[in-house]
């Protein structure tokens, strides 16, 4: 492995259907020779989000990071520092488990719900496997900036960054989900 994809989001190409990454946006964490791990920023999961509701006690939205380990949950963070276990994705994002923290700093007011983004279960390839899926090109790679990551995110982030990258990537912004239909 001679590149690391660490800090950067994949777009999920129309080859990619029926399936939790079809049309997904997924934030790269880590990418090493042993694989990587991520996290898809734009697919709600609704019976996650009724559990974590009754757990808060008002409305919030949990997102499925990918189809591994759904009983795990990790937070994406946006600013103060609560927890002493974390992966830092930018100088202003941090990764963490510790939902002990996460939830009291939220009860006690010392970090704001809209800097929190939780999910549930993760992206994750074996060694070689994303760089060889981006090779087969189900996944463009795209350095993003200023994206916000605890923003509430659905398919309309997929469509943004595609119309955004122009040329052939309009064109699949604007397909139909089940490109069959096109």
């Amino acid at each position: 492995m001679n590149y690391s994809y660490k800090g950067k989001i994949l777009i999920s190409t129309p080859d990619i259907s029926g399936d939790i990454f079809s049309r997904s946006v997924v934030l790269v964490i880590e990418h090493n020779e042993q694989g990587a791990f991520g996290l898809i920023l734009n697919k709600k999961n609704s019976q996650m989000s009724e559990k974590f509701k009754d757990m808060f006690e008002f409305k919030i939205e949990v997102y499925d990071g990918g189809p591994v380990e759904n009983d795990k949950v990790f937070f994406i963070v946006k600013g103060k520092k609560v927890t002493e276990h974390f992966i830092e994705i930018t100088s202003d994002f941090y990764l963490t488990e510790d939902i002990e923290n996460i939830i009291s700093a939220v009860l006690n007011t010392e970090l704001s719900i809209n800097d929190v983004k939780i999910f549930s279960g993760y992206s994750g390839w074996t060694s070689m496997q994303l760089d060889e899926e981006i090779q087969r090109k189900m996944w463009t790679v795209v350095d993003v900036y200023n994206l916000d990551y605890t923003l509430p995110n659905d398919q309309t982030l997929w469509k943004s960054i595609m119309q955004n990258l122009g040329g052939e990537y309009l064109l699949w912004a604007n397909s139909p989900e089940d490109i069959s239909l096109n």
